[in-house]
Order: structure tokens, then C-alpha cells, then sequence
């Protein structure tokens, strides 16, 4: 099955790959999010392990799937070689730092009073859908720019890599649509609503792939810097958003082993499609 799906991907043009890879990761984010039809409540610490995995799966993806392709394809050799990642690497994360700063947005599991960027009046069901976007944009990104690179022709750039980390991030996205709908189910919003703003957060993918897909295409160069830049934006979310998030009640034990069950998960994919 897997091969027959690597296989339809390079028989079509990487960009439109990229856009139905992070359409497969929204469609998952929606399946994830209609569980609140479903299930009446979540466990806490059900909700810490899924965050957990969502944290692994995002670390393993920043280096089997683009900090070590983005370092292999670089010219030069010692700490010539290592320049483009490092930089990508910080632009990545100075990019999610500053619209972290900016966009206004509440992290699940904190109160309203914790909430983050500009003031605003807006509405607590709209920051923490706010929030989880924010954290999408860069899985995005990673999405596109690693099907970018097989437009423009790497070799470390594969299509079972990319199709590995789009089925990585699609993984970790079905729980984390449920994470989303169900604190708003709890809050009182509607069953309906609570789905539609879940499937809402992950929306932003399929633009960010297909923006991280053109730019490579049209500008090669740039390759091993977008790599790392996806995975600097990704270890800042996890670091800044998804850890904190776990750590705020008795399951950080469970939250901790979720983490390790995700980075296993995407790092096997990786290698054993890439």
C-alpha cells in the first residue's frame, strides 16, 4: 500500500504532491476533531500522552526528515557544511517567535489569563484555535519544502522521505484534532462548532505546503536553508507550546512516554521510507 502510494507521487508534479500530502494531514486533523460526535469526555491524561506523541513525532521529523537531508546536501565540508542548517535552523524559530509574539492565542490546558500575543477581545474558543495554527504553519512547511526538493531534482531529497513525514505529521495530527475539539466541547460550545474550529486549526497546511513547495521549485539554492527552517519553527513550537502544555498536572510521566512513542514512530517511518 505504501509503495503503491510513493509510486502515485512521482508519477505527478511534487507541488500538487505537496498539496494532497497536507491535504491527508487536514483530512486526519478533521477525523481526529469528529470524535467529539462520539465521545462524551477525555481523560486528562489520555489528553497528555496524545500531546506528548505530537511533541516526539515533531522532533524526530525536525532531524531524520530535515535538519540531517537539509546538512547532507550542503557544499563544503566541517563547519562550512553545517552554516546553511544553522541559520535556516535559527530563522526558523526567530519566525515562530515572532508571530508568537504577535498573533493573539491561548495554549490548550492554560487559563484565559495566560494568553498570549497582542491584546484583544476575541474569544477564548478563537485563541486556542489561534494557538494550534500556529503550530501547524511550520508542519506545513516541512510538508512542502521536502516535496520542493524533489522538484528541483536533490537526491536527498526523496518522495518516500516526503511521504514519510506526511504520514508522520498526519499521524499526530488526529489527536491533536480530538485536543482541540474536546476542551471546546467542555467549555460549553456546540458539538458541531467544537468540530468545525478542531478541522479550522489545521486549514493552514495545505498553504504552507504549497508556499514551502514553490519557493525550493523556484529557488534550488535555498533548499538546505528551508529545511532547517521547518525544523527550527518545529522545535520551537515544541519547546515553547507542546512540552509546557504537558507539564501542568499529575501526567507528566505518561506525557513524557508519549513523547518517546512518537519520536520512535516518525524516526521508523523515516528510515523505512526515506
Amino acid at each position: 500500500m505504501i509503495d503503491q502510494v510513493i509510486q502515485y507521487f512521482e508519477s505527478i508534479d511534487p507541488v500538487l504532491a505537496a498539496l494532497y500530502a497536507s491535504l491527508f494531514t487536514w483530512i486526519l486533523t478533521a477525523a481526529g476533531a469528529a470524535l467529539v460526535f462520539f465521545v462524551k469526555g477525555m481523560n486528562r491524561a489520555l489528553l497528555d500522552g496524545m500531546l506528548g506523541f505530537t511533541g516526539g513525532v515533531m522532533v524526530a521529523a525536525s532531524f531524520w526528515s530535515l535538519l540531517s537531508p537539509g546538512i547532507e546536501m550542503s557544499e563544503g565540508e566541517g563547519f562550512v557544511k553545517v552554516i546553511p542548517a544553522a541559520i535556516g535552523f535559527a530563522l526558523g524559530a526567530l519566525f515562530i517567535f515572532g508571530l508568537d509574539k504577535i498573533l493573539p492565542h491561548l495554549h490548550i490546558n492554560f487559563k484565559e489569563s495566560e494568553k498570549e500575543g497582542v491584546k484583544t477581545p476575541w474569544h477564548r474558543t478563537t485563541l486556542l484555535v489561534l494557538a494550534i495554527t500556529l503550530h501547524n504553519i511550520p508542519e506545513g512547511l516541512a510538508v512542502g519544502v521536502l516535496f520542493g526538493g524533489v522538484a528541483a531534482g536533490i537526491p536527498e531529497a526523496t518522495i518516500g522521505g516526503a511521504v514519510a513525514l506526511a504520514l508522520g505529521i498526519g499521524i499526530q495530527n488526529f489527536p491533536e484534532g480530538l485536543a482541540v475539539s474536546m476542551p471546546l466541547r467542555r467549555e460549553g460550545v456546540s458539538k458541531f462548532k467544537s468540530f468545525w474550529y478542531g478541522q479550522l486549526s489545521a486549514a493552514v497546511e495545505p498553504l504552507a505546503a504549497v508556499v514551502g513547495a514553490l519557493a525550493v521549485t523556484f529557488f534550488t539554492p535555498i533548499l538546505p536553508y528551508a529545511l532547517a527552517f521547518a525544523a527550527g519553527a518545529m522545535i520551537f513550537v515544541v519547546v515553547e507550546e507542546v512540552i509546557p502544555e504537558t507539564q501542568r498536572d499529575k501526567y507528566t510521566d505518561i506525557a513524557v512516554l508519549g513523547f518517546i512513542g512518537g519520536f520512535i514512530v516518525m524516526m521508523t517511518l523515516d528510515v523505512g521510507l526515506g
